[in-house]
């Protein structure tokens, strides 16, 4: 079956970075889109990004555009969310998801369309 597996939270002060790791087994990894989520306290879970199966395309949201990278290596079976200049307001649990379905060239923002999750990790961001 299917497992993602996210590694790389942690606490960091405001301006820090992290780099979140997520290791997919059970697919055919380059074949699918990828995407990272969060879910802060007291809120739904969020996209945050997208990258399309051969690492060409991204798409980000709007709060995180300009901070953060997605990026993959399909060699490694690996999706990485690369975060800096951090705020309080990302605290979260991050979350990598795939699709059961491929999307071609495409990126996914759609959490409905996403049936695979890791367990999350967490990220903490002091002020």
């Amino acid at each position: 079956q299917v497992q993602l597996v996210e590694s790389g939270g942690g606490l960091v002060q405001a301006g820090g970075s992290l780099r979140l790791s997520c290791t997919a087994s059970g697919l055919t990894f380059s074949m699918y889109t990828m995407g990272w989520f969060r879910r802060a306290p007291g809120k739904d879970r969020e996209f945050v990004a997208s990258i399309n199966r051969n690492g060409g395309l991204t798409e980000y949201a709007n709060s995180v555009k300009g901070r953060f990278t997605i990026s993959r290596d399909n060699a490694k079976n690996t999706v990485y969310l690369e975060m800096n200049n951090l705020i309080p307001e990302d605290t979260a649990i991050y979350y990598c998801a795939s699709p059961s379905l491929l999307y071609g060239s495409r990126t996914v923002s759609e959490t409905s369309l996403y049936n695979y999750w890791g367990q999350g990790t967490q990220v903490t961001v002091s002020s």
